[in-house]
């Protein structure tokens, strides 16, 4: 049975707004067009378009492609912690839900800001913050994730060393992204299978695409291996359910 999908993590890549070297790296375009053409047969009806480390602070190249995606689709931007209040609300407009701190490649507001940041932005608007980074890395900051009002780490953790930190701030209400499986050094129907366990509203499905640095990009079948691992009605909370309440779809 196939479910609709909210994808929770994509990149739109238009060269025509600013990119930005990171470690020498600038990804090839991936327009919105790019994405419909390549998503169009998985059943998408939402997502989260994400900036990456190459699209630092612009914020022009998000606001339209959400416009142009629809209003199903939010975003996750990067903003300095100095950003003004009415810039927050203005972008909120736009569709923005979250703020992502890129703790593994940059691009984003250091983590010496990470929980101020993250308890301004939801008591302002409800957003939350998202985590990328290698879980093993993020011992000294665990404590204080599971006290933040709502966060999300990206790609599983990545790491099979990260997982028993994952799986605990799962425990304690931290959303978990089931993207980027080719990025991982484990098997991923097992970690997932176990964070359903401890947390059935932590999980959310997203492509990664167009996946970049990624030793395997996205395919179909690593929607398969969630249904294989969890069966239907969980699969259903996975690919729909989970993100589209934590991105607070239609509010």
């Amino acid at each position: 049975m196939q479910h609709m999908i909210f994808d929770a993590h994509l990149h739109i890549i238009d060269p025509v707004f600013p990119l930005v070297s990171n470690d020498g790296y600038i990804p090839e375009a991936f327009t919105v067009d790019d994405y419909v053409g390549q998503t169009a047969s998985l059943g998408v009806g939402g997502g989260a378009v994400v900036s990456g480390s190459f699209q630092t602070f612009d914020q022009s190249y998000l606001v339209t492609a959400l416009a142009a995606l629809g209003p199903t689709f939010v975003g996750v931007t990067q903003l300095p912690f100095s950003v003004s209040d009415e810039d927050l609300i203005l972008l909120a407009g736009h569709g923005v839900r979250a703020v992502r701190f890129n703790l593994r490649r940059g691009g984003s507001e250091t983590s010496e800001h990470l929980c101020e940041f993250a308890h301004r932005i939801y008591d302002l608007l409800g957003w939350h913050i998202e985590i990328y980074a290698d879980c093993k890395t993020l011992d000294s900051l665990a404590g204080k994730l599971c006290q933040l009002p709502a966060v999300s780490i990206d790609h599983l953790g990545l790491s099979k060393a990260g997982l028993p930190l994952l799986y605990q701030l799962a425990e304690n209400g931290v959303r978990v992204k089931a993207t980027g499986f080719g990025r991982v050094d484990f098997a991923v129907s097992q970690a997932i299978r176990r964070l359903y366990d401890i947390n059935p509203d932590a999980l959310m499905f997203g492509t990664d695409l167009p996946s970049t640095r990624s030793p395997r990009a996205f395919n179909p079948v690593d929607i398969e291996i969630i249904g294989n691992a969890l069966g239907d009605a969980a699969t259903k909370k996975v690919l729909w359910d989970n993100a589209a309440a934590f991105y607070r779809l239609g509010v």
